[in-house]
């Protein structure tokens, strides 16, 4: 490995059983890559796999699925669905095994893939906007979804209580930020990821059974939504970004892999692969009930978040939505990470910034800030996930299968931008 820096981000890792005769960085570059959070931490189990990956894919999106479907109807929405499952899963396969391929050599970030794809410079050109993207682009959702979720508790326990701005709960669920994202890696969330993909589970179980017990309601339609034809297309390309988004974890799953230990006799894609594929089971009980209980239950008047359409029994539905709050703080924490590593990266390699613990105060607390206040400016749920999705998820999630991944990035942000604007129109900003 050598002992020049890549072209901005730092150096490729290699293998944490190469002899301590063979790593040729200096000392000072031993330093920063242990103070750095994506390879300061490499004794993760294949367990810390299932649950990393579950937080990452079943969060916000699942809660839109319903929503999807009476976007795109039985037809195409369940063929989106399955294909959409087993495509990313062989696409997540691909990244597993490519995080090795070079003897010797370690991608712990997806750039340095990229860059061993496209060249040093171009490879970050490519891969860096689009993940930078996606993991700010969660975050700014959650922001909104932990706002949300919080605010329905609020209203569903307090009738008489005088009603506050969406607002201030997103500020409320971004304080929880400002202080969660001063752990160092990302075997210092595990315990929160954990929590998060157990929170996960329960609220989709709890989103289809009470849909369930609700039972298919009077009039129920499913038609599509829309009453134009030209609404109809536009809400079907946001229903693509919307399922797009669902399947959101490639963004950050060599960096999940980049914690567990690996040697030429036992590399990491052993143990990474077994706990993707009990994730994917996880996605899939998750998934595939929720979305297609919650259309039968609904039809084409289910809200762009399932919960929303839920409001007995009470008691259950504070609970799930309690149970989202505290999904997607662990899953804001985990797309969060790849970006502390990527500007503090840049800060100390690029800026010869010391590793202190003051940088990464202002860094951590800037961008919960920034994603507070995009939060709070466009809290358009439904219309967010549709735009993020596509134009950020389907190529880093679907790209290797090109002619798919394609067409969903450059068709689906359509609709979800028709979306933001049309809910733009009616909006106050900070009220």
């Amino acid at each position: 490995m050598s002992a020049e820096p890549v072209a901005s981000f730092g150096n490729k890792s290699s293998l944490s059983a190469t002899p301590e005769k063979d790593d040729k960085r200096t000392a000072e570059q031993k330093a920063i890559d242990d103070w750095l959070p994506i390879t300061s931490s490499r004794n993760a189990k294949w367990w810390y796999s299932a649950f990393h990956n579950v937080t990452a894919m079943v969060g916000a999106g699942v809660l839109s699925l319903p929503s999807a479907m009476a976007n795109l109807g039985w037809g195409p929405g369940v063929i989106i669905l399955i294909l959409s499952w087993l495509i990313t899963l062989y696409t997540l396969w691909q990244m597993v095994e490519m995080h090795e391929m070079v003897p010797g050599k370690r991608f712990d970030r997806y750039h340095e893939l990229g860059q061993h794809a496209f060249g040093e410079k171009l490879g970050l050109w490519i891969v860096v906007p689009q993940q930078l993207i996606c993991e700010v682009g969660v975050d700014i959702v959650y922001m909104v979804t932990g706002g949300k979720s919080l605010q329905k508790v609020h209203d569903l326990l307090c009738h008489d209580c005088k009603k506050m701005r969406t607002t201030y709960f997103i500020m409320i669920f971004a304080s929880v930020h400002f202080v969660l994202a001063h752990l160092p890696n990302f075997n210092a969330i595990s315990g929160i990821s954990l929590a998060a993909a157990i929170m996960s589970l329960s609220y989709s179980t709890i989103a289809w059974t009470t849909s369930v017990h609700k039972g298919v309601q009077e009039d129920v339609q499913y038609t599509y939504k829309a009453t134009t034809t030209s609404g109809t297309v536009f809400n079907f390309l946001s229903a693509l970004g919307d399922v797009a988004f669902a399947y959101a974890g490639h963004n950050v799953v060599l960096e999940i892999q980049a914690t567990i230990p690996s040697s030429p006799e036992k590399p990491s894609k052993g143990p990474m692969w077994k706990g993707v594929l009990i994730a994917y089971i996880v996605v899939a009980v998750c998934y595939f009930p929720v979305a297609l209980i919650g259309y039968w239950m609904f039809g084409n008047a289910v809200s762009d978040n399932i919960l929303v359409s839920l409001n007995k029994p009470t008691w259950l539905i504070v609970i799930a939505n309690l149970f989202v709050v505290i999904h997607v703080i662990g899953s804001y924490q985990l797309y969060a990470m790849p970006v502390f590593d990527m500007i503090e990266t840049v800060m100390v390699k690029r800026l010869h910034f010391k590793p202190t613990r003051l940088l990464r105060f202002v860094v951590r607390n800037a961008y919960v800030g920034f994603t507070m206040f995009v939060g709070i400016t466009f809290p358009f749920f439904g219309g967010l996930l549709g735009f993020f999705g596509g134009f950020a998820f389907a190529p880093t999630t679907y790209f290797i299968c090109i002619i798919l991944g394609l067409l969903l990035m450059i068709l689906s942000p359509i609709g979800g931008l028709r979306s933001i604007i049309l809910n733009a129109k009616s909006y106050g900003f900070y009220q």
